[in-house]
Order: structure tokens, then C-alpha cells, then sequence
């Protein structure tokens, strides 16, 4: 893929309303929700590239499912933000990000077509092997192939990307995440899962622990395994290897769900910054434990683990 982008082939996000810009008109765009931009959604994208037309995807958000069943909302393994900043990483010079809402719910898969083709004046689209589109999921991938010739479109079918035997989909990694198993999630993404979000102020424990913590709010829907962790962040640009906890403390508070992250060998000011920090091993499962000393020389193994697994881990990395 086209990783290194050069500054005159900028990436451009194109929402509803936006007319479209010069450097997108002709563009092969994969179709899709592209939740996780896994080594599925990253075959896709391949082969828009090779084109060699202007190269981008439609997107919709929010995901289709939490349009849906706004009472359960989906796990999202990439909010919009962490989508967008790695379609841009992958080379993509730009991406069309459309509302999921009652109009293009209710849209015909021929009105569906037809918006790709008039609107968006693409050229060409991939889709996956078993993508559906328009009211009710009526049109298929051999419906979109007769639409989009009715409309002077190309149409290429990508075949299903397998690990072993089995599929590699957003469902698989949601339920990997699920089970704290971020070496599998990350084997079936291609590259190690991160997460964005603000570093707030907490209380101050961690620091009297000697286990300073960087303390983030994840999205409410997000169900990873409640547990400690080997992860790296990147502080202004920079590497950093640490070690997190995800959960509730139960030693101390049992309060809302929290990330806390030490980064090893770092000392300044994080709050108020954004942070992305990447998942790169499960150590344990959150515990309770009897006393302060207890908890502490378990961190201080947790601690070690990390450290010998970031040793070693040569997982590609989307943060730097």
C-alpha cells in the first residue's frame, strides 16, 4: 500500500453536502463500513489502489447496526476518528464519509448506485464478497455489477480473506477484544488495535503507588476484557512502552470503566493531550487485591511481562 504519502497528494474527507474535490473526481472507491480496517477491508484497498485512478473509500457513520439498534450500540473497534487516521496512513488520497440515517436507509439499491455514480462521481467501486446494499440489503454483489454498468461504472468482487480457516471480520475481532485475546484481534486487523482519547485528571493514586498513570475514558460501547495489558503510546510523536489497565479498580473504588496507562521510563505532563495507545498483549485479568504491597508487587511483575513482550513483538504499528 501507499504508506508514505507525499504533502502534494493530500488525503481529503468528503462528507454529505461537501461538493466533491478535484482530486477525488474519477475515484475507485472500496464501499464499506470499514470497522477495524482489517486485513479484509486492507485487501480492498489494495485493489483500488492498483487502479491507479484517485483512490478512496465510502464510508458510512454511524455503523449501520447502532442506526439501527440504537438501544444496543455496536462495539466499535475504530471510531470515526481512528478509521479516518488509518485509512490516511494506508495511502488513500481521501475518503467519503455519508451519514447512516433514515434517507439512505430507505434509498433502492438503483438510487444507492446512482448516488455513487452522480454525487460522488465516482468511476469504480470494490466491494466485498458478500456486501449488501439499499433498502432491506436488497441488492448483492451481482446486483451491484448490473447497476453500476447501467451507470458507466466499473465493479470488482473481492474475494474473502482467510487466517487459517477462519474468516477475518469485524465480528471475529470484537469478539477477541471481548475476550482480552488483543494478540489474535490484532492478528486478524494486520496491525496492533489502538485507542484515542484524552488524558484526564483522576486521583492521583497511581503516582503515590510510584506507578504514575495516564487516565482515559474509552467510548461507552467499547467491551474489551476488563484486565492489564502490554501497550505502547505515542507521546508528540514518539514510542513509548508502558503497561495498562482496563476496568474498574476494584482494590479501591470498583468505579466506572477506566484506562490507565504507566508509560515506562517517561516523566512530563500528559493532560489535556490526546493519546493513542496500542494493544499488543493480554498479561492478566483485573483483581482484587488484600493490601497495597500485594498490589503493588504485582504490578511491578506485570511491569516486567510488558516489558519482555514489547521486547519481542513485531506486530505493525499504525501510531508510530
Amino acid at each position: 500500500m501507499r504508506s508514505d504519502k507525499s504533502p502534494s497528494r493530500p488525503f481529503t474527507v468528503c462528507r454529505s453536502g461537501d461538493p466533491v474535490p478535484e482530486n477525488l473526481f474519477g475515484a475507485i472507491a472500496a464501499i464499506g463500513n470499514f470497522d477495524g480496517i482489517h486485513r479484509g477491508h486492507q485487501h480492498l484497498i489494495r485493489l483500488v489502489e492498483e487502479t491507479g485512478r484517485p483512490a478512496t473509500v465510502v464510508t458510512f457513520e454511524p455503523h449501520p447496526r447502532t442506526f439501527f439498534q440504537p438501544d444496543r450500540p455496536v462495539f466499535r473497534i475504530t471510531p470515526e476518528p481512528v478509521k479516518l487516521a488509518i485509512l490516511a496512513r494506508l495511502g488513500l488520497d481521501g475518503a467519503f464519509v455519508w451519514p447512516f440515517d433514515s434517507h439512505l436507509a430507505g434509498l433502492s439499491a438503483e438510487e444507492f448506485v446512482a448516488l455513487l455514480a452522480q454525487d460522488l462521481r465516482l468511476s469504480g467501486v470494490v466491494i466485498g464478497h458478500d456486501f449488501h446494499f439499499g433498502r432491506g440489503r436488497e441488492g448483492n454483489p451481482a446486483r451491484m455489477t448490473e447497476l453500476c454498468a447501467a451507470h458507466g461504472l466499473s465493479c470488482r468482487i473481492a474475494d474473502a480473506i482467510l487466517d487459517g480457516s477462519e474468516l477475518v471480520s469485524s465480528s471475529a475481532i470484537r469478539t477477541a477484544l471481548e475476550g482480552g485475546a488483543v494478540a489474535a484481534a490484532n492478528r486478524l486487523l494486520g496491525y496492533r488495535w489502538f485507542v484515542r482519547a484524552e488524558v484526564r485528571h483522576g486521583d492521583k493514586r497511581g503516582r503515590l503507588l510510584n506507578y504514575p498513570t495516564a487516565n482515559m475514558r474509552l467510548p461507552d460501547d467499547c467491551r474489551l476484557r476488563y484486565g492489564i495489558y502490554a501497550v505502547r503510546a505515542a507521546v508528540d510523536g514518539r514510542p513509548v512502552d508502558g503497561v495498562a489497565s482496563f476496568g474498574r479498580r476494584p482494590t479501591f473504588d470498583n468505579g466506572a470503566p477506566l484506562l490507565e496507562t504507566h508509560l515506562f521510563d517517561f516523566a512530563g505532563d500528559l493532560y489535556g493531550k490526546v493519546l493513542d495507545v496500542e494493544f499488543v498483549d493480554w498479561i492478566r485479568g483485573e483483581e482484587r487485591f488484600d493490601g497495597i504491597e500485594a498490589l503493588i508487587a504485582q504490578m511491578d511483575r506485570d511491569s516486567d511481562e510488558a516489558r519482555r513482550t514489547l521486547a519481542t513483538d513485531r506486530t505493525v504499528s499504525m501510531i508510530g
